[in-house]
């Protein structure tokens, strides 16, 4: 009997080599990975393993990169402001009258957090960071609020105190309404519509908080 042919063996395929990223784009995957899950949590610091994880790597590259969590989240916070101040946040807080550069600057700080979430807020705000915020960023930050400060200040009956007190219940706005987008709670049409109206109607009561108040006691 003839004998069968063995089937010829198949040439084993090279597998695919792992991609390796360069040192800028695994970088900015990391700062990707903990963006994400800082904005989930809403709070600082962010467990060391779930940020390996996440980013696809080794606690012990992402320490290359990072030596601390305080520098993983100054590092962060420049890239928001950063990308904040390319919107034109720095150009709109200069605008001379008041409804204009408050509008501008809440409309844009209201798009910025529609699309990355109150990250910037929670780097700023969050206890962890206290006394390890880069003063360089602290500085970029209180540039743009104190134009609008001063602004409030030359405009408002108000005292240094008050305006103080009114920026940062102005600013809570467009935060707001940016992260009900982000989290899908509000359709962004009607999100971008209520903030608008709502930062002016903040600085019409500014104006005249007698006539306000006094429409108060009318409903009541």
């Amino acid at each position: 009997m003839p004998r069968s042919k063995r089937p010829k063996r198949q040439p084993a395929q090279a597998s695919q080599p792992r991609r390796r990223l360069s040192p800028a784009l695994r970088r900015q995957h990391i700062l990707d990975a903990v963006a994400a899950i800082v904005v989930q949590q809403g709070y600082l610091p962010v467990p060391i393993e779930q940020l390996a994880r996440a980013a696809g790597t080794s606690k012990a590259l992402v320490y290359t990169y990072f030596p601390t969590q305080f520098d993983i989240f100054n590092a962060l916070l420049e890239r928001e402001m950063t990308a904040l101040l390319a919107t034109g946040l720095d150009t709109a807080s200069q605008v001379q009258d008041l409804e204009q550069a408050t509008v501008l600057s809440g409309m844009l700080y209201f798009e910025h957090v529609a699309r990355n979430g109150p990250l910037l807020r929670i780097l700023v705000d969050d206890r962890y960071m206290r006394g390890h915020v880069d003063r360089r960023l602290s500085n970029m930050r209180a540039a743009v609020l104190h134009r609008l400060a001063r602004l409030c200040r030359k405009t408002l009956p108000l005292t240094t105190k008050e305006v103080l007190a009114a920026a940062q219940m102005i600013s809570a706005i467009p935060e707001e309404s940016g992260r009900m987008v982000f989290h899908r709670e509000l359709e962004p049409g009607l999100a971008r519509q209520i903030c608008r109206s709502l930062l002016v109607s903040a600085l019409q009561a500014l104006r005249s908080p007698g006539a306000v108040l006094a429409g108060i006691d009318d409903v009541a």
